[in-house]
């Protein structure tokens, strides 16, 4: 079609008496498609073709496709508003074109949207075009073939170091060891041959192809990716311009959007978890070192990477950037990390820790490090700490609930005793759930003992008597007759709200008794507001039978 309207355009320049200038063609060109609405008959002046413009068409019959079309809108081509300003001058165009569309209504359908903002003065933008339609319907194999084309044939192109990006990319989609291979010498040739082209995308793409090989066995991909690693060892970050900047989420400091999870340093990194501890323990140590600004992003990664690297050195690197390392989140994250590191070794630095900082959510971290080692020493250690006078009693109030989550009875019998020692209510109480958390036949029975111990504060049996009701170690049967021998009223009424907790029958039975028979009608209230709440037919019954007195 565009050779038909160019020997179009070259006829009408002959029959013409005189031409104006032709101005610089645009570099952008946006085709629109014809609008087919049926406009009123214009008029048109007749055309005439040259002799010799006549003679050099090529034959109807090597255009079947537009050739009925051009037959028909000969006549108005001239009227074409991207042509007319350069050759001919028609009094309206405006109805030239209408004319158009209503002579020749499948033009239009000429139309591809990829011809929008089209370079047509870029050499091998078709093939271009037509390997970024392949990528977008994910037909990989295609895509990579037609951008290598692009560089073959136009190596001089502004296209082709970014067709040669995308025929990596496209290689890299395909998941074949063959294709991933074949990417990384595109990309290398790319690096040599445009030393001057964008290479941030380049160079992450580079990465994580090789992070794929390394994982694949490939030493000499791993080789190269840890290349990348130790080149962070000495070298700072490099200044990024804004359109090269990643979006940072909310732990990114502000000015360090470019350090996401597909920067090169990133990429490098996670890399070295395929490495061996021995080359790789000598990269992370030097990383943990840095105070670089926006260092503290690779940092966080770093003490991840360690704690999966067990050597003798582990729990050294960890407890040092736990104690010396300016981010509080990478103090953090070294001391959950120790946790899952085993050895007694692990158990003494989070100990020291623990004993040791001023840092309430430091401290706090390692109570929990210590809960998950799962060690006699870890349990030892949390126990000495609930005991100590000294500490803050927050601080001891998690580590007697952390000591309730390791069910052993060691621990169980260790808050027995710290509960007659301690002073503080709110310890006592933080005691009496640790043991209710740990179940058990003996600790429930212990439970039943404070509750019915009246020397102790009245607040702290209710406590104790309402966590020994919700396990099933105490039977309903033992609850119930409790209730008659209590002469506590504030006892009794706590009773009242255990019974309303428990799914037995005879508990909705005993609430139906108290809110019918028991002489404080306070207490009778209390029974019938939670026979209200319980969907038992047993407290339907007996609301009946209340309403029905």
């Amino acid at each position: 079609m565009l050779s038909c309207l160019s020997l179009l355009l070259a006829v009408t320049t002959l029959v013409q008496d005189s031409v104006a200038p032709a101005r610089p063609a645009p570099r952008k060109v946006r085709r629109t498609p014809f609008v087919t609405t049926t406009p009123p008959t214009p008029t048109v002046e007749p055309f005439i073709f040259a002799p010799m413009a006549i003679e050099a068409m090529p034959p109807i019959e090597a255009m079947p496709t537009i050739a009925p079309m051009m037959i028909e809108a000969m006549p108005l081509i001239a009227a074409m508003p991207t042509i007319a300003p350069m050759a001919i001058a028609i009094p309206d165009l405006q109805a030239a074109t209408a004319a158009l569309a209503m002579a020749a209504p499948n033009l239009g359908m000429l139309y591809d949207e990829s011809w929008d903002d089209l370079d047509v003065q870029e050499p091998g933008d078709s093939l271009y075009q037509a390997g970024r339609r392949a990528l977008n319907n994910n037909r990989y194999q295609e895509a990579a073939t037609t951008f290598g084309q692009v560089a073959s044939r136009y190596p001089r192109s502004a296209r082709a170091p970014e067709a040669m990006y995308w025929q990596a990319f496209a290689l890299y989609r395909t998941g074949d060891t063959k294709n991933l291979n074949t990417a990384v010498s595109v990309l290398d040739s790319r690096r040599k041959s445009y030393p001057t082209a964008r290479t941030r995308d380049a160079a992450n793409l580079a990465a994580r192809i090789d992070g794929v090989l390394a994982q694949r066995g490939d030493r000499e991909a791993a080789e190269r990716n840890a290349a990348r690693a130790d080149s962070m060892r000495s070298t700072k970050p490099a200044k990024q311009n804004k359109a090269e900047r990643d979006d940072g989420d909310d732990d990114t400091p502000p000015g360090c959007e470019g350090y996401g999870d597909d920067d090169p340093r990133m990429i490098a990194l996670n890399a070295l978890l395929q490495m061996n501890a021995e080359n790789a323990i000598p990269i992370l140590r030097d990383v943990l070192k840095r105070r670089d600004p926006c260092s503290e992003i690779m940092r966080r990664k770093a003490v991840f990477i360690v704690s999966q690297k067990r050597t003798a050195e582990t729990s050294r690197i960890l407890l040092d950037a736990a104690r010396t390392d300016p981010d509080r989140e990478v103090r953090g994250q070294a001391i959950f990390w120790l946790s899952q590191v085993p050895g007694d070794s692990t158990v003494i630095a989070l100990d020291s820790i623990l004993q040791a900082s001023t840092d309430p959510e430091l401290q706090e971290k390692a109570l929990f490090a210590l809960s998950q080692h799962r060690s006699p020493k870890a349990g030892a250690a949390l126990r000495a700490f609930a005991e100590r006078r000294d500490a803050d009693p927050d601080m001891r109030e998690k580590a007697i609930f952390w000591l309730g989550q390791n069910r052993t009875p060691e621990n169980a019998a260790f808050l027995k005793g710290l509960f007659a020692k301690v002073e503080s209510d709110d310890l006592k109480e933080k005691i009496i759930f640790s043991l209710s958390q740990m179940g058990g036949s003996d600790n429930y029975r212990w439970l039943m003992d404070i509750a019915l111990n009246q020397n102790e504060n009245i607040e702290i049996r209710k406590k104790a008597l309402f966590w020994a009701g919700q396990g099933h170690d105490v039977q309903i049967e033992d609850l119930i007759r409790l209730y008659d021998s209590m002469k506590d009223r504030e006892m009794r009424e706590q009773l009242i709200f255990v019974y309303s907790q428990r799914r037995e029958e005879a508990a909705s039975d005993k609430l139906c008794q108290i809110g019918k028979t028991d002489p404080d009608r306070e207490l009778r209230k209390k029974a019938i507001f939670w026979l209200g709440q319980s969907r038992s037919p047993r407290a339907v019954q007996c609301l009946q039978e209340l309403i029905n007195q």
